[in-house]
């Protein structure tokens, strides 16, 4: 393999032990629809355990004042996001809220997860601001037992650390992936020149 050729097909790069919080990039070569260019923020990694993540750039068809009851129609400019093919009923969220809602899960870097629901609804109703501290998700994406480690060995994913709240909460799910990635040093650069569906080119 030539220098440029490793440069810009080399996925295969030194990974961190996956920990709670960090966030997963799909390698650029995956074509697997629902993970092409996706970017997960790990919520539950026990060892040799299964595993749950949360896909933060796949929106989903539904705005906010769709999925919560009483929402006000304000809420319709606000997506909700699909978390992943698992459980797509099944409503998550990832705020900076944590010490204003009750039962919320730190998962690290300032960012929580879930926490007590009516205290949720009660929050967004209320008129309090949404955008950029809290995030709603549609399903999750889960591996079984060692399945993500296997992933991961294979460099189908690569772990990027710890999401950053205003990143996670912020960025606009078009160009998170391609953000992350340059987030992630010279090594990756290669990542950024393949594009994410290379038949329309």
């Amino acid at each position: 393999m030539t220098e440029l050729e490793n440069f810009l097909f080399n996925i295969k790069l030194p990974q961190k032990e996956p920990c709670v919080g960090d966030l997963l990039v799909a390698e650029p070569f995956l074509r697997e629809s629902y993970f092409n260019h996706a970017v997960v923020c790990l919520v539950d990694c026990p060892y040799a355990e299964s595993s749950m993540g949360l896909v933060l750039n796949k929106l989903s068809d539904y705005s906010l004042a769709d999925v919560l009851p009483v929402a006000s129609n304000s809420l319709s400019d606000i997506p909700v996001m699909s978390g992943g093919p698992v459980d797509e009923n099944r409503l998550f969220y990832l705020h900076t809220l944590g010490d204003i809602m009750p039962g919320a899960e730190h998962i690290g870097n300032g960012l929580y997860i879930g926490g007590d629901f009516d205290s949720v609804v009660e929050y967004v109703n209320s008129g309090a601001a949404v955008k950029g501290l809290i995030k709603f998700y549609l399903g999750y994406s889960g591996w079984d037992a060692l399945q993500l480690q296997d992933e991961i060995d294979r460099n189908v994913w690569a772990v990027a650390g710890a999401g950053c709240p205003d990143h996670v909460l912020g960025w606009a799910p078009e160009k998170f992936w391609h953000r992350q990635v340059r987030l992630m040093g010279p090594d990756y650069r290669g990542w950024l020149f393949h594009p994410q569906y290379p038949r329309l080119n």
